[in-house]
């Protein structure tokens, strides 16, 4: 490969990059703390797009994206053309999910819900209601969140692997969960593997409930002795 080739490469890598994050509206938040790659967040109440699908985690996504892309293309009932968001949330189905994530991809059971996150300055009675009774509308209030932010392909293995990291970080830090772990991805699927920002997020409880739970564990080992 000769030089011109490599500048060229080079080039297309850049701008690949700068147009996959270029003016893409993110999830509202505050970090409340920082330790190397993992952060405790605070995010504002939000609006998500959602939708349901079957298959393994890998094969969710994909499918659920189609859908959630023609909403947001103006599959809706005035038309409209939403503009889009990041990040693109994947959790478990199920009751439970109703209220705690800022938008991912989740599974209870067999299934996946996987959303996105709508922009500012929309209500829920001011969103384009959608066409397709698959795709809901739902507002997710204030929540505190651990996440740990990665590059690389969209894996159950690297999911898995960063979601036992965060996990472990939090064992040490004494954080508690308060619902399920949520896949974030903040980039296009024509987007390079390593240029590609993930997360995993995990709801915890508000720094008050988590320093009394840890108050409540030290007292109990130490009536033990």
């Amino acid at each position: 490969m000769n030089n011109s080739t490599r500048a060229l490469l080079a080039a297309a890598v850049c701008i690949t990059g700068a147009l996959d994050t270029m003016a893409i509206e993110e999830a509202p938040f505050t970090v409340e703390k920082q330790d190397t790659v993992f952060e405790i967040r605070v995010y504002a109440p939000h609006l998500l797009a959602e939708t349901v699908v079957d298959g393994s985690l890998e094969e969710a996504g994909n499918q659920a994206f189609s859908r959630l892309f023609r909403y947001i293309s103006g599959a809706n009932r005035s038309h409209n053309k939403v503009a889009m968001t990041a990040p693109v949330a994947q959790q478990r189905a199920g009751e439970k999910i109703a209220m705690t994530a800022p938008g991912g991809q989740q599974r209870v059971q067999d299934k996946w819900a996987v959303s996105f996150t709508m922009p500012a300055g929309y209500t829920l009675e001011t969103l384009p209601v959608p066409d397709d009774p698959q795709v809901k509308l739902r507002l997710v209030p204030s929540r505190r969140m651990a996440a740990v932010r990665y590059s690389g392909f969209w894996s159950e293995k690297s999911y898995l692997s960063h979601k036992q990291t965060l996990e472990a970080w939090m064992r040490a830090k004494g954080l508690t969960a308060t619902g399920d772990p949520v896949w974030a991805r903040y980039n296009s699927p024509f987007a390079l593997w390593f240029l590609r920002r993930n997360e995993i997020l995990i709801p915890v409880a508000a720094a008050a409930d988590s320093a009394h739970a840890e108050r409540g564990t030290a007292l109990g080992a130490a009536n033990k002795k």
